[in-house]
């Protein structure tokens, strides 16, 4: 595999193994960077933001994104698929008209919670994964 660096082309076959083998074309920045490895813990110096998905029926893909926005349109049940271990985000969840709001059998929420956001309002939840279920709590009700 080569790299182009500054159109030029680079073979680091040596000690990079991609799969396919086909060329791909990597654009670094005109700085100076460090490349994270996934081998190690990390601490990083600038943002690193998940992007925020909208999934307005109340079931959230955790492969897709750790952020969601959802605006009710009917009873929803709150449902994580593909369920990662460690992962944690937020949902912006709009409830418009008294829309119930229950649980998956993993996900893990109070029943002060569910009747608390089966109210109309914009909630904020917030949620973590221990690979199996995922535990969510509520703010109030933000307007």
């Amino acid at each position: 595999m080569s790299i182009k660096i500054n159109g030029g082309s680079t073979n680091f076959a040596s000690t990079f193994t991609a799969s396919p083998t086909a060329d791909r074309t990597v654009t670094v920045p005109d700085s100076s960077f460090t490349l994270a490895g996934v081998d190690a813990a990390q601490t990083y110096t600038a943002s690193q933001r998940g992007t925020v998905t909208t999934d307005n029926d109340g079931s959230f893909d955790m492969a897709v994104t750790n952020n969601f926005k959802c605006t009710l349109s009917g009873a929803a049940t709150l449902t994580f698929t593909n369920i990662t271990a460690g992962q944690s985000g937020f949902i912006l969840l709009i409830n418009g008209s008294n829309y119930t709001v229950s649980a998956h059998a993993n996900t893990k929420v109070s029943a002060t919670a569910l009747a608390t956001i089966s109210a109309t309002g914009t909630y904020l939840l917030s949620y973590f994964s221990d690979g199996t279920n995922v535990y969510v709590v509520n703010s109030g009700a933000l307007a």
